[in-house]
C-alpha cells in the first residue's frame, strides 16, 4: 500500500491491527521509557564533565580527571551492542512487550543508584568502581531499549507515517537533554559550589525513579506488536522453523544492511554530541566560559531541537528518508566549522544560539533513523537488527566522540579539528544513506525481504 492510499488519521485516532493499543499509546509508552534513556545518558554525560572529575577521581590533573571520567561514561557505550543483541533476541522472540518493561527497569533502575554513590572520599577507589560497575548495568538496558521502542511505534502504525510517528520518539534525546541540562541549570545555579557538590549532583539521578515509575505504569498497560503477532501466527501455521539465533541470522543474512544501519547513524551521533554536549567540555575548560553560559546553551538547543524533529519526521514520509537524512548531514559538514567559529569568539549570544542551530541541523539526520533503521530487517530480526545496528553506531560514535574530540583538542589546541572529524563522519553516512534503497512507501510487512538494500 503506497503512502497516498493510506489513511490519514490523527496520532491519538490511529489503530494499530490487533491489541487494541491506540498510537497515541505506543508512542506514549516508547517515549517515556526512551526519554529516560537519553535523560539518564545526558545526566551521566553532564556530571562527567563538571561533577565526577572532582567527587571520584581526587587528586588527578584536571585534564586527568576529565579523561577518566569520560572514560566510565565510555564504558556504558562499549557494553550497549551487548545489550542491544541480549534483548534483540528476545525480543525476536518472545515479543517486543516484554523486553521493554525489562530494559526500562534495569536502566531506570541502575541509573537512579548512581545518585546514591559514596564518593571517593568515603570509600576510596570502591567508588569509581561501584560507579563503572553501575555505568555498565545502564548500558546493557539501554543497549535494547530504543530497538524495542521504535519498532513498537513503526510496526504498529498502518497510517503511512512511520516516518511522523518514529519520529516523536525521537524527541526524547532533546526531551531528556532538556530535563538533564535543565535540572543541573536549576541546581549550579540555585546552590553554592560546596552544596552542589555535597549533594546537589545526586538529585537529576534520583530523578530517574519516577521516570521509571511513570514508564513501567504506561508499558504493562501495551499489547503486543501487531506485526509481530501476525508474523508468528503466519509462521506457526505455516510451520516454518524459526530463528534459533537472530544474532547470526542478521551477520549471516543481512551484513549489507547491519553495515547501512551503522554508516547510518554514526554521523548524526556524532554531530549531536559535538553540537550538545561539547560546549559544556570546549567552552568551559578551553574558552573559559561560564558553566552556567553553556549549560544554558544546551538547554536552548534542547528545545530547537525537540520542536524540529516532527517536522523532519513528517518531511521523510512525503519526500522519503534519504533526502532528509543527506540534506542533514552535508548542512552538518558546513556547520561544524561554522559551530566552532562561533564559541570561539566567546560572544554570549551566539554560544548561546550557536548549539540550537546545529541540533536543528542533527534533527534531519536523526528524525528519520527511528524508521530508516527498522525498515532494513524483516520482523523475525528486526529487533535484534535494528537494536544492533544502532547500538554499534552509539560505540563507535558518541561512545568515543568525547574521548577523541579532547584528545584533538589536547593535540591540537583548536576546535576546528573536532569540525574536521565531525565532518568525515558525516561523509560516510551520505555515503551509507545514498546506496541504501529507499524504504519509505513499503510496509514493514515488505521490509527486509527483498536481498537488495543498495542502489
Amino acid at each position: 500500500m503506497s503512502i497516498n492510499s493510506q489513511t490519514r488519521s490523527s496520532v491519538s485516532d490511529a489503530k494499530p491491527k490487533g491489541g487494541g493499543n491506540s498510537m497515541k499509546r505506543v508512542v506514549a509508552a516508547s517515549f517515556v521509557g526512551t526519554t529516560l534513556e537519553y535523560y539518564d545518558f545526558f545526566a551521566y554525560s553532564t556530571a562527567a564533565s563538571i561533577v565526577f572529575p572532582i567527587l571520584f577521581f581526587p587528586g588527578s590533573e584536571p585534564a586527568t580527571g576529565l579523561l577518566l571520567a569520560l572514560a566510565t561514561y565510555a564504558v556504558g557505550y562499549v557494553v550497549r551492542p551487548l545489550g542491544a543483541a541480549i534483548f534483540g533476541h528476545f525480543g525476536d522472540k518472545i515479543g517486543r512487550k516484554n523486553v521493554l518493561v525489562t530494559t526500562l527497569l534495569l536502566m531506570g533502575l541502575a541509573s537512579a543508584a548512581v545518585g546514591l554513590l559514596p564518593t571517593y572520599e568515603n570509600i576510596g577507589v570502591w567508588a569509581p568502581v561501584l560507579l563503572v560497575s553501575l555505568r555498565f548495568l545502564q548500558g546493557i538496558g539501554i543497549g535494547g531499549e530504543w530497538g524495542g521502542a521504535a519498532l513498537m511505534v513503526t510496526e504498529s502504525d498502518k497510517s503511512g507515517r512511520r516516518g511522523l510517528f518514529g519520529s516523536l520518539v525521537q524527541t526524547a534525546a532533546p526531551t531528556g537533554l532538556l530535563l538533564a541540562t535543565g535540572i543541573f541549570t536549576l541546581m549550579t545555579s540555585a546552590l553554592s559550589k560546596e552544596a552542589f557538590l555535597a549533594w546537589g549532583w545526586r538529585i537529576p539521578f534520583l530523578i530517574s525513579f519516577a521516570l521509571v515509575a511513570i514508564g513501567l505504569y504506561i508499558r504493562l498497560k501495551l499489547a503486543e506488536s501487531p506485526i509481530f503477532e501476525e508474523t508468528e501466527q503466519k509462521a506457526a501455521e505455516k510451520k516454518q522453523e524459526e530463528v534459533k539465533a537472530p544474532l547470526l541470522y542478521v551477520f549471516k543474512h543481512y551484513k549489507k544492511q547491519l553495515a547501512l544501519a551503522v554508516g547510518a547513524r554514526i554521523g548524526s551521533d556524532i554531530a549531536f554530541y559535538i553540537f550538545a554536549l561539547f560546549v559544556l567540555v570546549y567552552g568551559t575548560e578551553h574558552l573559559g566560559l561560564p558553566k552556567s553560559l553553556a549549560l544554558a546553551a544546551s538547554t536552548i538547543s534542547a528545545v530547537a531541537q525537540m520542536i524540529s524533529i516532527p517536522l523532519f519526521g513528517g518531511l521523510s514520509d512525503r519526500v522519503g528518508r534519504r533526502p532528509v537524512m543527506i540534506g542533514g548531514a552535508v548542512a552538518g559538514i558546513i556547520y561544524s566549522f561554522v559551530f566552532i567559529a562561533m564559541l570561539n569568539s566567546k560572544d554570549p549570544f551566539l554560544v548561546l544560539i550557536a548549539p540550537a542551530i546545529g541540533l536543528v541541523i542533527v534533527a534531519a539526520m536523526y528524525a528519520p533513523v527511528a524508521s530508516f533503521i527498522p525498515e532494513l530487517f524483516a520482523t523475525k530480526v528486526r529487533y535484534t537488527g535494528s537494536a544492533v545496528g544502532f547500538q554499534l553506531a552509539g560505540v563507535f560514535g558518541g561512545g568515543f566522540a568525547p574521548l577523541i574530540a579532547i584528545q584533538l583538542i589536547v593535540l591540537t589546541s583548536s576546535g576546528f579539528a573536532v569540525a574536521g572529524y565531525l565532518s568525515a563522519a558525516l561523509l560516510l553516512m551520505v555515503y551509507c544513506v545514498y546506496v541504501a534503497k529507499e524504504t519509505s512507501r513499503i510496509t514493514m510487512n515488505e521490509a527486509g525481504k527483498t536481498a537488495s538494500t543498495t542502489r
